[in-house]
């Protein structure tokens, strides 16, 4: 049995990262609760995201302000514990990497009230891609179904569906077909 402690919670917390950083597509941007002017969707996620306002500028100033265009772009979010309220450390949730950048990208934010820091956020590099599967040989199939007629049926028809040329649905089709009887000159 796999052990979970969530939280009963309608948004992600700075304690959902203690096991590490985790990677995001954004799903979308609506308008937030009071204490938080925007709720960012994740994809596949049922808890939004609300960043606060530092986050907010991080995201404005590598994405621009039109959120429609932050739709499948890619933020990794982190637990940093140096977050404060007040005068106390209590944590919170901070970005690591964003897609859509061409490097890093270093930014001035206010750390306390005269106090500026350097806060970096490094370009999160593309999703692997997974490997294009190879095409379907329909006719070396076609070769190896021996002249069942049933295959030969099935394998017309996914070849069909997949687009193959017409010459090969032809050549697939007369496997198919029975042998006539070879004439009486025939077999001579």
């Amino acid at each position: 049995m796999k052990i979970t402690a969530e939280p009963r919670s309608d948004q992600w917390n700075a304690e959902d990262f203690l096991q590490g950083p985790r990677v995001f597509a954004i799903a979308g941007v609506k308008n937030g609760a009071a204490e938080q002017k925007y709720d960012i969707d994740l994809e596949g996620e049922s808890r939004v995201w609300r960043p606060p306002l530092t986050m907010l500028r991080v995201l404005l100033t590598a994405w621009g302000d039109d959120s429609d265009a932050w739709v499948g772009r890619r933020v990794q979010l982190f637990h940093d514990p140096n977050v404060r309220f007040g005068k106390e450390a209590v944590g919170g949730i901070r970005i690591a990497a964003l897609s859509h950048l061409n490097g890093p990208l270093n930014l001035k934010l206010t750390a306390t009230r005269g106090k500026r820091v350097t806060f970096t956020v490094q370009p999160l590099l593309d999703a692997p891609k997974q490997a294009p599967q190879p095409a379907r040989d329909f006719l070396a199939e076609a070769e190896q179904a021996n002249g069942d007629p049933d295959l030969l049926r099935a394998l017309w028809k996914a070849a069909k569906a997949a687009g193959e040329p017409q010459a090969h649905l032809d050549t697939i089709q007369a496997m198919a077909a029975p042998a006539a009887e070879p004439t009486e000159e025939e077999s001579k």
